[in-house]
């Protein structure tokens, strides 16, 4: 008979304006670890707004969150506001001081960053950011995951589900990992060569940085400057 394994603490950081995919992405993966028990903490318990027009639960607050094995801090625009966040910001130091493993995907680096977690320490984030990491002493490192001791920091939405698989590899080993990600059809095949700025075409860049990532990217900026 094989042995019950210990349970292994995940916690993921939501707030409203989440990227939930930045979230339900490497959560659906790191699920998947031997005795894994995943908690959703937030500041309340009342529903999460996410960025896709349906809302996510957590199922506990700040306070009560137990100490995590593997911390993760997802992004989206709600970034701006808890890098402000006193209480956020001291829960993520208190958390990180006991976990095996600090991570982040896309934005959530700047939440790490601005926690002071980031300083000296290697790191990546979405690509319309990477210039802000900087500001906490980071030095970017252009991968789509970056591992400085038990820092991981993951770029833009997808790419958390491949550090994810990479953290699944450290903690119960290649096979195992290729099995989850055999068991999931974890398998790109996008219909598109447009995934990152070195690809895509620069028209299509300067036209999200003017639409979307421009003004997000100015805000960040300045709240960081004034800080």
């Amino acid at each position: 008979m094989s042995e019950t394994p210990q349970p292994y603490h995940i916690v993921f950081l939501l707030f409203d304006g989440i990227t939930q995919l930045d979230f339900t992405g490497p959560a659906q993966f790191l699920a998947r670890i031997p005795g894994a028990v995943v908690h959703t903490a937030a500041t309340s318990l009342k529903p999460i707004e996410t960025d896709s027009g349906f809302a996510i639960v957590p199922n506990t607050s700040l306070v009560d969150c137990p100490q995590a094995d593997l911390l993760c801090v997802p992004g989206g625009f709600g970034t701006r506001d808890i890098i402000q966040d006193k209480e956020i910001l001291q829960f993520l130091r208190d958390q990180a001081a006991g976990a095996q493993y600090v991570t982040s995907v896309c934005t959530g680096s700047l939440a790490l960053g601005a926690a002071g977690l980031l300083q000296g320490k290697r790191a990546t984030t979405h690509w319309a950011y990477t210039s802000l990491l900087e500001k906490f002493g980071a030095i970017y490192e252009a991968s789509r995951v970056v591992q400085d001791n038990n820092i991981i920091t993951a770029g833009g939405v997808t790419s958390g589900i491949d550090f994810a698989l990479n953290v699944i590899a450290e903690i119960a080993g290649q096979p195992f990992a290729e099995a989850v990600q055999l068991g999931l059809e974890y398998d790109p095949d996008p219909p598109f060569n447009s995934g990152h700025p070195k690809v895509a075409d620069p028209k299509l860049v300067a036209m999200l940085n003017a639409r979307a990532y421009g003004d997000a990217l100015n805000v960040l900026d300045d709240l960081l400057d004034a800080n």
